[in-house]
């Protein structure tokens, strides 16, 4: 009988950080129309979606969870960031609920998926979309802050984070941090991030955490799948 190698048997590195395909779950992070397109877009996040697209493509066949964290700015701006109140409260529609701008960008869900539900959203409680596939409203720029994103992922069994999505400077670079402290083993999707360059790579390397190419991850999703069979 031929041994099935474990997935973690091709990555280097400490048994601590050594990524888990076999137990991660895939975080998109600000996927929404309103960063993708129009007078706030995100400067590289257009070009981005679709590896972000691919990557949950990767997790949906793998049978790995997926959560989509967005945000929803309220009209009176009384939810938004203090550095974004003042545009809110002065008119500037942004993510607002149930508006366009709000919704997932196109692709990046299976086609019978759930839209967003923003009222139950913003009530603080995981909205499932389809089978394995979530959506949290985060209130701030970490994914943790004050959501149920880890009782979500704890019930999940899941140990390792893959983050992409839009802006690493922001959210997800706080998202990741806060993932860190709570010892979840980190990836970068580094193909599939906006704002990642070469000075995040070093960020990202200095505190453990993986980055790795889309191409890269769906072959040790494969391997992780094959391996918990």
């Amino acid at each position: 009988m031929i041994k099935k190698p474990r997935v973690d048997e091709a990555l280097p590195g400490d048994e601590h950080t050594r990524p888990n395909f076999a137990r991660a779950a895939l975080l998109t992070i600000d996927m929404q129309v309103d960063w993708v397109s129009g007078p706030h877009v995100v400067p590289g996040t257009d070009q981005v979606a679709p590896a972000v697209a691919r990557l949950a493509r990767a997790f949906r066949d793998a049978g790995r969870p997926i959560v989509h964290l967005v945000r929803l700015y309220l009209p009176d701006g009384g939810n938004a960031d203090i550095c974004r109140r003042s545009l809110i409260a002065s008119g500037t529609r942004l993510v607002a609920p149930h508006s366009p701008g709000s919704r997932l960008v196109d692709g990046l869900t299976p086609s019978d998926a759930s839209s967003l539900d923003p009222d139950r959203l913003l009530s603080g409680t995981v909205q499932p979309l389809a089978d394995g596939e979530y959506a949290v409203y985060k209130p701030r720029w970490s994914a943790f802050y004050r959501t149920p994103l880890q009782r979500h992922l704890d019930d999940l069994g899941v140990d390792t984070l893959v983050v992409a999505g839009c802006n690493y400077p922001n959210c997800p670079r706080a998202t990741i941090y806060d993932a860190s402290a709570r010892d979840y083993r980190l990836v970068i999707a580094e193909d599939a991030l906006s704002g990642f360059g070469e000075n995040a790579r070093s960020e990202m390397t200095g505190i453990a955490a993986w980055c790795l190419t889309v191409g890269a991850i769906e072959k040790l999703l494969r391997a992780g799948s094959e391996a918990a069979a």
